[in-house]
């Protein structure tokens, strides 16, 4: 070992096993890589209609007040959040993002005595969460590409602190029905902490929909997770909200570093919650764009997971990485999953009609080339 990578032998034992979370290829850097113009990103889940006219409005008015600190308590946008799910402000903890309160509840209630549960294919945040403060990662076998409820209550035990579930789960996009999970949470113990991650929850269908808020009166143990960076197109900003318990958002808050919100996060988000418009735009393209690529996929015979996000994962039959790298060339970014131990699976973000298009053509092709 040289002396430049002593250095990591000084880091806590879970950071220096850690491997980082490897975000969807941006397009400046395939733009450099193949000097390539026409490029299509469906890889992040991002908004394809961007954010909403209500939001950039209120970011351009922002923009004098920059040399300015932000309010650090969020008052004006969770004021808002508050009136818009009838809880009390003190039940919502801002976040960087919704991934940051993933972390502010990692460090709050994990340590290396404990340990964390959650599904095979499930979020690639939560075992590099768990695995930062040094906790135990409990990983249940996913069952049809989603949680196993019943399994995953049995790995609990008295060293449980946090157990993770994804609704709609990212990357497979299965969606719990609400009397599966009411009764999970209704059956865990006030040992345990509950974080339901419901970072695409505005894409699921009112008949499916479900209304977890209610549960925070009964469960002080339940934290619900959610973001402007999906359906509300402010990924760029990065801003996401937790709701719970007072108590459980006096926990976070303890840990949540200050001004971890900017300014124009804030305006943004609050202008983007009054924008009904562009919201139900944005759920109706989706609905649309995910029934032009299931179409798409039933052309191929190719298979996929229903999906209740705003990306599909589809089954290629073959090794996913080489057709990733082929659309690469093509200039079409996707997400391969291989981290998900989905090797043979490609998800795809809905797009606009014309980028679906661009994507499905760009498939064919692929396909035909690496056969």
């Amino acid at each position: 070992m040289n002396n430049s990578d002593k250095i990591y032998t000084l880091a806590v034992a879970g950071v220096q096993r850690l491997i980082p979370y490897k975000a969807g290829k941006p397009i400046e850097e395939l733009e450099r890589e193949l000097g390539l113009t026409q490029i299509i990103k469906l890889a992040s889940n991002e908004n394809p209609l961007g954010p909403g006219k209500k939001a950039l409005e209120a970011i351009a008015s922002a923009l004098p007040e920059l040399a300015l600190y932000p309010d650090g308590s969020g008052f004006l946008l969770k004021q808002a959040l508050a009136d818009k799910y009838a809880v009390d402000d003190s039940q919502i903890t801002l976040g960087n993002g919704s991934n940051e309160i993933l972390e502010l509840v990692a460090r709050a209630f994990l340590t290396p005595e404990h340990e964390a549960v959650f599904s095979q294919h499930a979020f690639a945040v939560y075992p590099i969460v768990t695995q930062a403060v040094g906790a135990t990662a409990v990983v249940v076998p996913a069952l049809n590409y989603g949680h196993d409820l019943d399994a995953m209550l049995l790995a609990i035990t008295e060293k449980t602190r946090l157990v993770f579930i994804a609704n709609p789960n990212n990357p497979t996009g299965t969606l719990l029905s609400q009397d599966s999970l009411a009764q999970f949470i209704e059956a865990l113990p006030d040992t345990c902490v509950c974080v339901l991650d419901e970072a695409y929850f505005e894409f699921v269908n009112d008949v499916e929909a479900i209304n977890s808020i209610a549960w925070l009166k009964d469960h002080p143990n339940l934290l619900i997770t959610r973001t402007f960076s999906k359906a509300y197109g402010l990924a760029g900003l990065r801003i996401g909200y937790g709701l719970s318990s007072p108590q459980m958002s006096d926990i976070l808050n303890r840990v949540r570093q200050p001004f971890n919100n900017n300014s124009l996060a804030l305006v943004a988000a609050l202008a983007a919650l009054s924008d009904d418009e562009h919201l139900q735009q944005t759920i109706t393209v989706n609905a649309q764009g995910m029934q032009q690529l299931v179409d798409g996929f039933k052309v191929l015979g190719l298979e996929w997971v229903p999906s209740a996000g705003n990306f599909v994962l589809v089954d290629l039959k073959q090794a996913g990485l080489p057709i990733y790298e082929a659309l690469l060339r093509k200039g079409v970014i996707v997400r391969p999953v291989g981290v998900y131990e989905l090797p043979n699976h490609l998800r795809i973000s809905i797009g606009t009609k014309i980028e679906n298009q661009l994507f499905l053509k760009a498939l064919t092709d692929s396909l035909a080339d690496v056969r």
